[in-house]
């Protein structure tokens, strides 16, 4: 979970022709998949290979990452404003939130790179694998994390012997580099 201070900001009201004024405000945000997919119930587009394309899509999704209820909206619309919160946010949303790094070689070999990934293919994922409905509230990164190891765990796949000799070799070659030996 991510907190951001919104500072307070006098506004104009042109209809009452009056000035107000919003509170300094702490906002509770996690970019989960359950962020994600009101995200995308809204706009209709996949967030991760698209996201947010306008302004309003981008407060929006911090709208959706709020875990506050009934946030004022000019709150959210201050954040833009603001660069080092925005700085902050999307910081946050980059994070890997993982110790767990993934082999490029095993993990080309088992996900599909055609496959645009949407909040209801995440679910899918998550049902194929046993995993449980709680961790929608998890980080979205590392719940992609997870995803992936248990993919992989689950179809190991076998190298062939070409693949098997060349590691040999490459394995062998940096031995004798590091320690200067010839065989």
């Amino acid at each position: 979970m991510l907190e951001v201070n919104v500072p307070a900001r006098e506004y104009w009201d042109a209809q009452k022709e009056e000035f107000f004024k919003t509170k300094e405000t702490t906002l509770r945000l996690e970019h989960s998949l359950i962020s994600l997919t009101k995200w995308e119930q809204k706009y209709k587009k996949p967030y991760l290979s698209q996201g947010p394309q306008t302004t309003e899509e981008s407060m929006y999704y911090i709208q959706c990452m709020s875990l506050d209820k009934n946030i004022d909206p000019y709150v959210i619309a201050e954040i833009q404003f603001h660069p080092e919160i925005l700085k902050t946010i999307e910081e946050y949303i980059r994070d890997p939130m993982t110790a767990t790094t993934i082999n490029s070689n095993t993990k080309e070999n088992h996900t599909k790179s055609k496959e645009i990934l949407t909040s209801e293919l995440i679910y899918y994922y998550m049902t194929a694998l046993n995993i449980p409905f709680e961790c929608e509230k998890w980080h979205l990164n590392k719940l992609i994390t997870l995803i992936e190891v248990a993919n992989v765990k689950n179809n190991p796949k076998k190298m062939s012997k070409n693949e098997v000799m060349k590691q040999n070799t490459a394995l062998n070659k940096a031995r004798r580099a590091k320690y200067h030996s010839k065989g």
